[in-house]
């Protein structure tokens, strides 16, 4: 008999799997309108004389929040892992709204001085601990509830509801811009996003009630206390090295692309913000498009082969930024939707590639502090860096820096895979 590839897990039924999606959805649209909305929230923050120094400032705690993720990955990670992988999906997107929800009622500087920026730091580490774990866990899971599947439904299923989130940030960015004037828009327009966020969050809390338990008391049984479990990822610690290298290279790929360009079209080059916007949701609807075809092709093909394809791909890539030096529409929609198509490849690939490298008793715990480490390190510092750099007039510098550190990956990757072995899909 054929089994259906359309067909949910077996014991999974279809609420439950949307909830699994959009809890995705959820942390990529909270953490992502942040990103594109720095420009415009940093002076409500962050007062200062020149808007390119309130925007690094908001850009700032962007990158702050990425600390947290490795101690998300640490905490919560151990928690499902020992616990259960359903208490801790939950968890993390409860937070997540909650947070989000801070962020859209905030008082501005005016008002409650530098409190305001404390508050704002602080949701900021809140959300760092949820996505901490969230997309290495729901990754995770999905590897479980369908094995022989994983490419379609930890890739391809997983990463289309992140770049649900990432279209759904900057097409509502979009729309309430276009809606609003300018002044509205900087004035209080900014917040509309983060409540719609918010809300998302508490529809998906209602939909993951009806997920399943994938951790058995067998697997705990081969790691039964907490210090067991963090044995077992120091054993596979070359994998955990290779998880924050793959991890962080996309990130900054990612961050450099959905963020630091956008941002620098704005505040450094005084592009029109409604047109950025839409030029960012188009390359949001490339990578929903993509990430199902690229997790089919996945199972089709050996998931390893197409990784590193994608990534050897990633490194010339990353240098069509350099097109894009100066005020002009044309030149960043030609850098954003070109290097969207190999970003899409590497974006769905490479949470399951991550997956492979760990057993499924430390799975939720190794995942999510490489995951943590590599965003926190290379991809939350990504877009500053960018923006940095090009303020600076050395912006060239960036692409070199992106080329090697996916250069790097690919190496991490096969060695760990060859040492350590392959525990997830092939």
């Amino acid at each position: 008999m054929t089994v259906r590839t359309d067909s949910p897990p077996q014991g999974v039924d279809r609420r439950a799997l949307l909830g699994l999606g959009l809890g995705n959805t959820v942390e990529w649209y909270d953490w992502q309108v942040y990103g594109l909305l720095a420009s415009l929230m940093g002076p409500h923050f962050f007062p200062a004389a020149e808007p390119m120094s309130a925007t690094l400032a908001a850009l700032a705690v962007f990158a702050v929040g990425f600390a947290a993720r490795p101690f998300g990955g640490m905490l919560l990670g151990t928690v499902a892992d020992r616990v259960g992988r359903r208490t801790v999906m939950l968890l993390s997107v409860g937070i997540m709204a909650v947070s989000t929800l801070v962020v859209a009622v905030l008082p501005t500087h005016e008002r409650i001085g530098a409190w305001s920026g404390v508050v704002l730091v602080a949701c900021r580490l809140a959300q760092g601990l949820s996505t901490g774990v969230e997309a290495p866990l729901g990754t995770a899971y999905a590897a479980e509830l369908a094995p022989g599947r994983e490419g379609r439904y930890a890739g391809g299923w997983i990463s289309m509801f992140v770049n649900f989130g990432v279209v759904g940030a900057a097409l509502v960015s979009f729309l309430v811009s276009a809606v609003l004037d300018d002044a509205a828009m900087r004035d209080w327009g900014w917040r509309v996003p983060f409540v719609l966020g918010a809300v998302l969050g508490v529809v998906v809390v209602y939909l993951r009630r009806s997920l399943p338990e994938t951790l058995h008391a067998a697997d705990t049984e081969q790691a039964p206390t907490a210090g067991a479990v963090w044995r077992q990822v120091g054993r596979h610690w070359l994998g955990l090295l290779a998880i924050v290298f793959v991890v962080g290279a996309v990130q900054a790929f990612s961050y450099a692309w959905n963020v630091g360009l956008p941002n620098l079209a704005r505040s450094g080059f005084g592009e029109n913000p409604t047109t950025v916007y839409g030029l960012t949701t188009l390359l949001g609807l490339i990578m929903i498009g993509g990430s199902p075809l690229v997790g089919a092709l996945a199972d089709r093909l050996r998931l390893s082969r197409l990784f590193l394809v994608g990534r050897i791909a990633a490194v010339p890539t990353v240098f069509l930024m350099l097109a894009y030096s100066g005020q002009g529409v044309g030149a960043l929609a030609a850098v954003l939707l070109a290097g969207g198509v190999v970003l899409t490849v590497n974006l769905t690939l490479y949470n399951v590639v991550s997956v492979s490298l760990m057993p499924k008793t430390c799975r939720a715990t190794g995942c999510g502090v490489g995951y943590g480490i590599g965003v926190a390190l290379f991809g939350g510092t990504a877009s500053y860096l960018l923006v940095w750099l090009q303020s600076r007039h050395i912006g060239w510098l960036f692409p070199c820096y992106l080329a090697a550190l996916c250069a790097v990956s690919a190496v991490l990757y096969v060695i760990a895979r060859r040492r350590g072995g392959v525990y997830v899909g092939e």
